[in-house]
């Protein structure tokens, strides 16, 4: 049982606070829905990046040594954080002391291609296909023996996640999936979108291109490449260069560039994936529900987010569900609205 006491004081936040008000007062999907929004601008208005993890740890789990940070009892329900490109596991660093000052095990990993993550072997095609994601996450949890795990998440994490939920539901509590229902369908991907939609999908199709490589493999482009990134997609978030810079050396991995370049060429039927998860992917393509308890966030200055307040996916989960728009924030939803991402893991895991 959450202790909303001890949540509130987590935040740091006195009696009168309009975070703080919202989490001690009453709870459940139609309150949630109702203060999201001034719990999303108490966040944005306060400075972040101030926190820092504990020394990372690492574990082999299946094609790779995941290198993770932890935090919050050993015992306690464990949380999967899962981050988004171009970012890394510091998405979280605000998130995990909320969620571990309630008793959570909160691991947040580095996703293959990122950070202190690398293969095991030379040989491992560098794939960024969706499956092969969603599988370390699977293999993450047989290493450090969870059976089950709340799995939250945005960007490629949210899909990650979703796909966990999608494929393997025995494997997830609830869900917190920022954007919704984010598995490909790459028959679909072939079709056009809207001019200001494709507008915003830049990168993607930089990618398509051998320049698009070039300047991912290249140490300063990548750099200014994902900050420019950084910026348009958050335009509300008020970072400075410092929190820019940690979260950018994770970018270093030797891998990164390969695993990148391929996870948006698959998308767009660009590049091939690998025979093993085809049987995966065919069950993906047929936009699977997701059943288990979730919590989907879409982010109101995200560039990505879809019209409609969650209509247009909302008939791909089935289980217990909340929905929830955070007003003036942008696409990375937990580091720039810790307070609001963490209430949905705790609502989540309640539903």
């Amino acid at each position: 049982m959450i202790n909303r006491r001890t949540f509130g004081k987590a935040f740091g936040l006195g009696a009168g606070g309009a975070v703080a008000a919202t989490l001690a007062g009453p709870s459940g999907p139609a309150h949630a829905a109702a203060v999201t929004g001034h719990q999303a601008a108490a966040s944005a208005a306060r400075p972040r990046g101030r926190t820092a993890f504990p020394p990372l740890k690492k574990v082999r789990a299946g094609l790779l040594d995941i290198g993770y940070a932890e935090l919050g009892p050993a015992h306690g329900a464990p949380v999967i954080c899962l981050h988004g490109w171009p970012y890394d596991i510091h998405s979280f660093v605000d998130v995990a002391p909320l969620l571990a000052a309630e008793g959570y095990r909160v691991i947040v990993p580095y996703l293959r291609g990122h950070g202190t993550t690398r293969f095991v072997s030379p040989r491992t095609f560098r794939n960024g296909q969706q499956s092969a994601i969603a599988l370390d996450v699977i293999a993450l949890m047989d290493a450090l023996g969870l059976e089950r795990a709340v799995l939250a998440g945005f960007d490629w994490g949210a899909r990650s996640a979703d796909v966990v939920a999608a494929l393997w539901p025995e494997r997830c509590k609830a869900l917190v999936s920022v954007g919704g229902y984010l598995v490909v369908n790459r028959e679909t991907n072939l079709q056009p979108l809207a001019p200001a939609t494709e507008h915003a999908w830049w990168y993607q199709y930089y990618f398509s291109t051998e320049r698009g490589r070039i300047a991912m493999e290249d140490k300063d482009k990548r750099h200014d490449l994902t900050r420019l990134v950084w910026d348009t997609v958050s335009p509300t978030w008020e970072f400075d260069d410092a929190t820019f810079e940690r979260t950018a050396a994770a970018f270093e991995n030797p891998d990164y560039a390969a695993v990148v370049i391929h996870n948006y060429r698959w998308r767009l039927s660009l590049a091939e994936g690998e025979r093993r998860y085809e049987p995966y992917e065919k069950r993906l393509a047929a936009r699977p529900v997701i059943a288990v308890p979730a919590v989907t966030l879409d982010a109101e200055r995200d560039p990505f987010t879809v019209p409609g307040d969650g209509t247009a996916y909302r008939d791909r989960f089935t289980g217990p569900y909340d929905h929830r728009t955070l007003k003036g924030v942008g696409h990375n939803v937990p580091q720039e609205a810790p307070e609001a991402f963490a209430r949905a893991v705790i609502d989540a895991d309640q539903l």
